[in-house]
């Protein structure tokens, strides 16, 4: 999974330009131009792909959140990770987008997708220090992936 494949996705699902996405991108903070996300939209296969860093991503899934919950002034600033994996980007999508676990149960059972509420959670619970214990990772990059498509 690359980032720029979520940041893709997301940019569909939000029905954003890149000017948006810059917007949403400076609420964590962190600078970029409309530039920078085109060539991070550039597909892999594509002349001009560059991949987009992890805290890129990062910054950006924290900018979401603030930008569809809000801010909080009194509370700490969201922590940048440098290394972005699966469960991270569900567990921000999921706060993202104010959702419970059976809602996340609910929209993987609508795509097709096998995973028990038990799954979910300890996805939830997981650590990105020991996310390789995760014995299915294609499970959190599918919930990822079905979350994006089925929220908008």
């Amino acid at each position: 999974m690359l980032s720029n494949d979520i940041l893709r996705s997301l940019r569909y699902t939000l029905k954003a330009n890149n000017n948006d996405m810059v917007r949403i991108l400076a609420l964590s903070d962190m600078e970029s131009t409309s530039a920078g996300f085109d060539t991070w939209m550039t597909k892999e296969d594509e002349e001009g792909f560059v991949r987009c860093p992890d805290i890129i991503l990062s910054g950006f899934l924290n900018g979401l959140i603030y930008d569809k919950r809000g801010k909080d002034e009194s509370a700490p600033e969201l922590a940048l990770e440098r290394r972005v994996n699966n469960n991270t980007v569900l567990k921000k999508l999921r706060i993202a987008f104010s959702l419970k676990t059976d809602d996340i149960l609910a929209i993987m059972t609508e795509q097709k997708f096998r995973v028990s509420m038990p799954e979910i959670t300890a996805m939830m619970r997981i650590s990105p220090a020991n996310a390789t214990i995760v014995s299915q990772p294609m499970t959190s990059v599918g919930i990822s992936f079905c979350v994006i498509s089925c929220v908008g």
